[in-house]
């Protein structure tokens, strides 16, 4: 006779494996048991789909790597998972002179391992050139989605200038739109002002695109200031960006400041070394700012051997 007994979903893992179930106790760090690298020397019969286990001293960072910073916590974090869990997604590898092995994909898994204190790493080993090593490599951290927008543009440019890649072909082997693509590598024009705000989350790329349909450098910085002081948002700076001097302050007139005489002394005595006027800018607070126009490094170059001379 059939049991009445139901079974619902939400009964959890009890209701499948028993009472006082502890999954941490049933959980096995991963184990690659497939043919082991020792030394320098492989088993020749592997297969291409075969996992080995490389020695870490014979692994290499990847030299073409795009990534310009791992961030230290989540390195640890992905460290203790390998501690508790083992790697479960090996690294990609291919061969080089000497029995060493340059990482292709997987160099933040290559450092939480070694962090640990893994001494035999599992990996995938590739054969491919150098030109394909860096091309995949691009490829693989552009499709991560942990990049800023200009880690990802300048990753563009380098299959581009490095890869040779033509736009069509990069949206092939990313995945992208062209148009994505062409407005991502658009991103690099701006003013490294601009630039370092977007890579540090300070201005999103909705706000970094507004700003590339401003010819003007100068306002496009006035604006993306103001986007982070105000708090604007994309539809806000869209109209401003239509008309920069909607909202400005009106600057206050400004007064000629009368300069000290020891003020002349310095620009006569610094006149001597340069053909260009020298300006000195004062307020009445006594801030300032003094600019300096050169016509060739001789110029800096006898000025600085006066400072030399003068021991200053």
């Amino acid at each position: 006779m059939a049991s009445n007994k139901k079974f619902g979903l939400g009964m959890g893992v009890n209701a499948l494996l028993g009472n006082a179930v502890d999954i941490d106790s049933i959980r096995k760090p991963v184990g690659y048991v497939n043919k082991e690298i020792v030394g320098n020397r492989s088993n020749d019969t592997r297969e291409k789909a075969d996992i080995v286990r490389i020695p870490v001293e014979l692994i290499e960072p990847n030299p073409f790597q795009p990534r310009m910073s791992f961030d230290g916590e989540a390195l640890e974090e992905l460290a203790q998972s390998i501690r508790t869990l083992g790697l479960i997604q090996p690294i990609t590898v291919r061969m080089v002179e000497d029995g060493k092995y340059q990482i292709i994909s997987g160099e933040r898994r290559f450092r939480a391992c070694r962090s640990c204190g893994m001494e035999m790493i599992p990996a995938y080993i590739r054969d491919t050139s150098e030109q394909g090593m860096m091309e995949m490599a691009i490829v693989e951290n552009i499709q991560r989605r942990d990049l800023d927008p200009i880690e990802v543009a300048l990753g563009y440019k380098r299959l581009i200038d490095e890869c040779h890649l033509t736009h069509e072909k990069m949206a092939e082997r990313v995945g992208k739109k062209r148009t994505s693509i062409s407005n991502s590598l658009r991103l690099l024009t701006l003013p490294a002002k601009i630039q370092h705000d977007l890579k540090v989350g300070l201005l999103s790329e909705g706000h970094a695109k507004v700003l590339l349909g401003i010819d003007d450098s100068i306002i496009q910085e006035e604006l993306c200031d103001r986007v982070i002081k105000e708090g604007l948002s994309v539809r806000q700076l869209e109209v401003l960006a239509k008309d920069p001097e909607a909202g400005r302050k009106p600057a206050a007139p400004k007064q000629d400041q009368q300069l000290p005489d020891h003020y002349y002394q310095v620009l006569e005595h610094i006149g001597k070394y340069f053909t260009k006027d020298i300006s000195l800018k004062r307020s009445a607070s006594g801030k300032g700012s003094m600019t300096i126009r050169f016509d060739s490094d001789e110029e800096v170059r006898r000025f600085l051997e006066a400072l030399d001379n003068a021991k200053i």
